[in-house]
């Protein structure tokens, strides 16, 4: 059985202690690739660092994450793209808007969202991965200017209700599923009965958004095996077609087969 965990910040300083305990529990659990997710400039060689160590485990994704855009967003964005360009570079991401504690520098975000879907854009449509925080309108009004019929990537830590996992879906994204699905009252749980599984992709983001029973705590890669089990019961299907499945989609995502 094959587990992709396709969102996973496991390069950052809480895992400095016991990254590789960390790694051979994730394996031991099934998972065989770990998508990473960068943050901004102060994270990336930190992210390239521990890809090296592992080509066939880690996939790169290389992005500006919307909660470090500042108002020197340009440099910002100078400063990103050289690494985006890279050969190991498989997506863009986490990219995106980000709302839910400030608006500051809410024109600045928008234009970092739509200039790294320009370079997608110009990347023959490298696939890119979406964080969205009190933004779905403003997002869908960027990706409809955007002016791609269809797009390859995924709304990671997809939070919404059912009408906007079909605009999500129609417009040819992949739904990030994590942890939150198993919390209590989780309003997802309606979302997942409603959707095909070919539309889903497993993540954890680590550290953050444990699954239950570890809520609350640190969150890592072997326990996006959790949240596997969670939506196999919900479909009431087995642990082993989740996950074909959705390693399928992960897969299929950043044209890894």
């Amino acid at each position: 059985m094959k587990l992709i965990d396709t969102h996973s910040h496991i390069y950052g300083e809480e895992f400095d202690g016991d990254i590789a305990q960390v790694i051979e529990r994730a394996k031991a659990s099934g998972v065989e690739k770990i998508f990473l997710p960068n943050i901004d400039l102060s994270t990336v060689e930190r992210l390239l660092f521990l890809a090296k160590t592992d080509a066939e485990m880690f996939s790169c994704m290389i992005g500006l994450y919307p909660g470090s855009v500042t108002g020197e967003v340009e440099r910002q964005l100078d400063e990103i793209l050289p690494y985006v360009k890279l050969s190991s570079t498989k997506a863009i991401g986490e990219i995106g808007l980000d709302f839910y504690w400030s608006r500051d520098f809410y024109e600045e975000q928008i234009h970092a969202f739509k200039t790294q879907l320009q370079w997608s854009k110009n990347m023959n449509n490298i696939p890119f991965s979406i964080h969205c925080r009190k933004a779905f309108d403003e997002i869908l009004r960027c990706l409809k200017e955007d002016g791609r019929e269809s797009f390859n990537g995924v709304f990671h830590c997809f939070s919404g209700d059912i009408s906007q996992a079909n605009k999500v879906l129609e417009m040819g994204f992949y739904l990030g599923i994590g942890g939150v699905l198993t919390f209590k009252n989780a309003h997802l749980v309606d979302v997942i009965k409603n959707i095909p599984l070919s539309n889903i992709v497993l993540e954890t983001d680590a550290p953050y958004l444990a699954p239950v029973p570890h809520r609350g705590k640190r969150n890592e890669p072997s326990f996006v095996r959790i949240v596997a089990e969670k939506i196999a019961e919900i479909k009431n299907i087995t642990l082993e077609e989740v996950a074909e499945i959705t390693s399928f989609n992960a897969e299929r995502m950043m044209k890894l087969c």
